[in-house]
């Protein structure tokens, strides 16, 4: 009971620091655009957080942790509605398990759930109608992520490989879920308003970069319990070097990033710095239990590199993302995935053919499941706002409110 008790307790700091990660991607978000679209990015970080763990209890959770019977797909979890804990002689089971409770287990899992259309997001912020975005919540977060996160971590058809496919903490179940989304929402909305002009992309400036810095330290700090607690007990020694590796990779991240951006740009860029370190993260994600320090470092290096050359190529190809949630959470959820089959314990030709499998299942899946929910969408009751709605702002026209009343532009 008492090793219970003390796992217990650290997966719900770890929660605890998970749930303030929305703080953070709040930040992000509004700190990377404009002021006029403030309060439609709160509100969908609200509501996403707030819905999806009311989807979670009521049936995203028996989804993704399913009792999978002896006929069982391996592709498809328990469609039972609602959450009840364990029974053992009529009273709540304390064997669940030995690592933690099911509510701390439920909960835990629910703070990741709500991640994914969080990345979508910041992707689409500026332009998406906000009532479209919240039916693509409730059927991404409440189905497809659940379904999606069933194959690895509930047991599924990735976890029965002959060598299973491995994702500690959610550089594809989560990052790349989101990521496969964002950049389906991304090419069916088009960009934003004067992002492009002939041909060549054009900055739009956020409007408090300061906040978006705190998003990032905030996220960093989440990811404390992201990925510490993904270790599923208080293990001094796993808990420890999965912070290490977590850490190290961020900052390598970051400064690879800043490094290749100045070195391209001459210029040094502090967004790109914020997200090389988010890279980082997303990153070393997958693996990070399984990496040394030096392995940790090297894969936080390439995934800070690969910040600055995907998000050239993304405005190459025309692609809106004003908060470069795809470099991030996508390409860098690739790579991190991949690194499992070539760094660490589970290093090997097997292991990363496994990565690949993977890979590909949840880009298949994503792909088509938001490319089917967005594209009703925008044929049925439209995605975008109207010119006007985007050049006078989204807080305006679709919230009749203002974030900055006393300092509103041009205001005599």
């Amino acid at each position: 009971m008492e090793i219970l008790t003390t796992n217990n307790v650290w997966m719900m700091i770890c929660t605890a620091l998970v749930f303030f990660m929305h703080l953070g991607f709040a930040f992000l978000e509004i700190g990377l655009t404009r002021q006029k679209n403030t309060i439609n990015i709160l509100f969908k970080n609200i509501f996403i957080i707030t819905v999806g763990l009311l989807l979670y209890a009521l049936v995203g959770f028996n989804l993704m942790y399913p009792t999978w019977g002896a006929n069982a797909s391996g592709y498809l979890g328990d469609f039972i509605f609602g959450i009840s804990a364990p029974l053992k002689d009529g009273a709540l089971d304390l064997s669940y398990n030995e690592g933690y409770t099911y509510w701390t287990d439920f909960l835990f899992q629910g703070m990741f759930a709500a991640t994914a259309a969080t990345i979508v997001s910041g992707a689409v912020a500026e332009r998406m109608k906000i009532v479209p975005f919240m039916i693509f919540t409730l059927i991404y977060v409440g189905l497809v992520y659940p379904i999606a996160g069933s194959w690895k971590w509930g047991g599924g058809f990735l976890d029965q490989l002959d060598t299973p496919f491995y994702d500690f903490a959610g550089s594809t179940l989560v990052h790349s879920v989101g990521g496969w989304a964002a950049i389906v929402a991304v090419c069916l909305l088009g960009s934003r308003i004067g992002k492009f002009k002939n041909g060549k992309p054009q900055a739009i400036p956020g409007h408090n970069i300061p906040l978006a810095t705190a998003g990032v330290l905030i996220l960093w700090l989440g990811w404390f319990g992201f990925n510490g607690g993904s270790v599923l007990s208080a293990d001094p020694t796993l808990t420890s070097l999965t912070l290490v590796t977590t850490c190290l990779a961020a900052a390598a991240g970051g400064v690879v990033a800043a490094l290749v951006s100045t070195i391209m740009y001459k210029n040094l860029d502090l967004t790109m710095f914020l997200n090389g370190i988010l890279g980082g993260l997303v990153g070393i994600t997958a693996g990070a239990d399984q990496m040394s320090p030096m392995d940790a470092i090297l894969i936080g290096t390439i995934a800070g590199a690969l910040i600055v050359f995907a998000v050239n190529i993304i405005d190459k190809l025309k692609l809106d993302d004003p908060v470069g949630a795809i470099a991030v959470h996508l390409i860098c959820g690739i790579w991190g995935t991949l690194a499992v089959g070539i760094f660490g314990n589970l290093a090997g030709v097997e292991q990363f053919l496994s990565q690949l499998i993977g890979v590909a299942s949840y880009a298949v899946f994503c792909l088509i499941t938001s490319f089917l929910i967005i594209f009703t969408l925008k044929k049925t009751i439209g995605i975008r706002v109207s010119e006007k709605e985007e050049l006078e702002g989204l807080d305006v026209h679709e919230h009749g409110m203002d974030a900055y009343p006393d300092f509103r532009l041009n205001e005599h």
